[in-house]
């Protein structure tokens, strides 16, 4: 018994699968914020290209 939880604690194999899906979700948060903004600055520049147009 005192192997067996001597090797789980030497495990790091999930902590670095948990490193990985903090950091894919940072990216993710990264992305979306990005994609958000330069979507709200394209539809401005858009609404005042057909405004000029008009």
């Amino acid at each position: 018994m005192k192997t067996l939880f001597a090797r789980f604690v030497k495990d790091q194999s999930g902590a670095t699968a948990i490193e990985y899906g903090l950091i894919a979700a940072l990216i993710s948060v990264v992305c979306i914020t990005i994609m958000t903004t330069v979507g709200t600055n394209l539809k401005a520049k858009f609404t005042s290209v057909s405004n000029a147009l008009q």
